[in-house]
């Protein structure tokens, strides 16, 4: 049977629960975590924060028992879709957001962009990465939207490592 990702919202700061009690129960989960540096009186500290607060993502087979089972878990509040059911997410959006969380670059958080011009990254650890690119003054980033959540991210590249997507 084919299996999609599908976004899961999830209640605040429930994201590291569900994700470690959907990993109990065999589903796969991919929860995006981003290290922000925290700063107390007396230390600083690298902490791990979802990238989207409030959302993970689970691979789930076309089959109304798993979404039960995901349903169930407590912390989960719903699965993304419209009216006519839940929606995936596009394999290439989930592989493209799992290559810039893990390569340690500084990535954050961007705002939805539904128009621009596609791009590919050739060069580098993102390598095959796509998305839109988008200019901040001088510097050039390339943002990957999820559709689903309306949310996309950000990283900083260099204008010579990619190429338009035809």
């Amino acid at each position: 049977m084919e299996s999609n990702w599908y976004a899961v919202y999830v209640r605040s700061r429930h994201e590291f629960k569900v994700h470690n009690a959907l990993l109990a129960k065999g589903i796969e989960s991919f929860l995006p975590v981003v290290e922000r540096l925290r700063q107390w009186k007396d230390r600083k500290k690298l902490i791990p924060f979802p990238l989207f607060p409030g959302y993970l993502f689970v691979k789930l087979p076309d089959d109304k028992v798993y979404f039960l089972h995901v349903l169930k878990i407590n912390g989960v509040l719903k699965i993304l879709g419209d009216s006519s059911g839940y929606q995936p997410v596009p394999e290439d959006q989930i592989v493209s957001i799992y290559k810039m969380v893990n390569s340690k670059l500084a990535i954050d958080e961007h705002p939805y962009l539904k128009e621009g011009q596609k791009v590919k990254i050739v060069t580098g650890p993102l390598s095959g990465v796509q998305g839109i690119l988008q200019g901040k003054g001088a510097e050039q980033y390339v943002v990957v939207s999820i559709d689903i959540l309306q949310k996309g991210v950000a990283v900083k590249v260099n204008i010579h490592d990619i190429e338009p997507v035809i």
